[in-house]
């Protein structure tokens, strides 16, 4: 059997659909953040990030660093093993416990990643939960969907934030089936946000459990930078809170938070979980340093959301089709893959600007687009170097822009 023609040919397939990822290697400039430096064959080249999720550049905070650097020298680099193997440290410990407080929750669990954290706790809850029905939003990220999937347990996926469809769904499975409806609060390419007291209303209502991602919203939404639900006053109502390490906070990791025998089970009986190396301690550390210094300072988002609003303000003068949302997501749509994929190189090769193409299947086909996403540190400068960047590759590739441009 020739098996590389199997290979080779799904790759040709991903080069055809204009598909196929090209990697970007970059050096993240600590001091010019978001300036990193470009390495390719020919050199290097200074360029500035425009689609990090490192959103409020906590990974290069003094905090963050400091305590990686410190743990790092005082426990080594490595976990060592499994939580059950010597990998629970005194860092880790630390930053469930602050994790359950910030989401006023009596527990939480830290994974390796926050992809792992939904697929392993969204399996793991329905599976210990009997003849289970999962209401999954068509539109979660694909960790939920797997996770989904992975549980064995029967699905209902629910047309995207439509409360009339879920409450069909609901309706249909009765009051007292076990049901758990998994959702996100802000979703990362369209920037919209979920009705999260609706859904909670309909969860009391037919007697449902509910698990939210807060992924794109810890550390950027809430007094204490514990994401969307917090922002919109619904944080006692969700019963598993689920979110990342690795965007607002800027480190690694994902987590759940939730009642302390939830928690436990998934602990007990997670296989994502219980046979996979614990974070390392500094890597723990920097993330506790992290959570604990956005808890208290509003700086940070302060200054995040000013230069997201201006970035919006001043694509949307410039004539570019910048899609509208609530929240820090600027999509900026072309709507064809090969001509997304032509902005972006245009933009690195021409402009020195990196912004990734986002195409299908991370987005319905007839979707395609660039997603932008400010930080406190992309000066009034940077913004307006964007949007002219913008504007001449939409002539390039003789993109429309709106009525208000052309007119201009």
């Amino acid at each position: 059997m020739n098996y590389d023609h199997y290979f080779n040919t799904a790759l040709d397939t991903l080069h055809q659909e204009r598909r196929y990822r090209v990697f970007v290697t970059l050096e993240k400039d600590a001091a010019r953040f978001p300036h990193a430096t470009r390495q390719t064959d020919a050199g290097t080249r200074d360029v500035v990030i425009w689609c990090s999720n490192d959103y409020l550049g906590m990974s290069l905070h003094p905090d963050t660093i400091g305590a990686m650097v410190e743990t790092a020298q005082r426990m080594g680099v490595g976990a060592g093993g499994t939580r059950n193997i010597s990998g629970t440290s005194g860092p880790i410990v630390a930053l469930e416990r602050a994790l359950a407080n910030l989401h006023r929750k009596e527990a939480s669990l830290v994974f390796t990643s926050g992809y792992v954290s939904n697929e392993t706790g969204i399996a793991t809850i329905a599976k210990l939960l009997p003849d289970c029905l999962l209401l999954s939003d068509e539109w979660n990220h694909n960790s939920m969907i797997q996770g989904v999937r992975r549980s064995g347990a029967e699905k209902a996926v629910f047309r995207h934030n439509d409360l009339g469809h879920l409450e069909d769904l609901l309706k249909a499975a009765g009051r007292e089936r076990a049901k758990m409806i998994v959702f996100e609060s802000v979703y990362s390419m369209d920037g919209d946000v979920s009705p999260i007291h609706a859904i909670c209303d309909l969860a009391e209502r037919y007697h449902a459990l509910t698990y939210i991602d807060e992924v794109h919203a810890v550390g950027l939404y809430g007094a204490t930078g514990a994401g969307y639900a917090e922002e919109v006053g619904a944080q006692d109502r969700l019963d598993i809170v689920e979110a990342t390490l690795a965007k607002g906070f800027g480190c690694i990791g994902g987590y759940i938070a939730a009642k302390s025998a939830i928690v436990d089970a998934v602990r007990s009986n997670a296989h994502g979980f219980i046979f996979t190396t614990a974070l390392p301690p500094a890597v723990a550390a920097a993330a506790l340093a992290s959570v604990e210094h956005l808890s208290k300072s509003g700086s940070e988002r302060q200054a995040h959301r000013k230069q997201v609003a201006r970035t919006k303000e001043v694509l949307k003068r410039a004539g570019l089709p910048v899609r509208d949302n609530p929240t820090h997501i600027v999509p900026v749509m072309v709507g064809d893959p090969e001509r997304t994929k032509a902005a972006s190189d245009l933009l690195l090769d021409e402009h020195g600007i990196y912004v990734q193409p986002i195409n299908y299947p991370t987005v319905p086909r007839g979707t395609e687009r660039l997603r932008i996403t400010p930080t406190p540190f992309h000066t009034d400068a940077l913004i307006d170097d964007l949007a002219a960047a913008l504007v001449a590759v939409w002539g390039k590739l003789d993109l429309p822009l709106h009525a208000a441009r052309a007119a201009a």
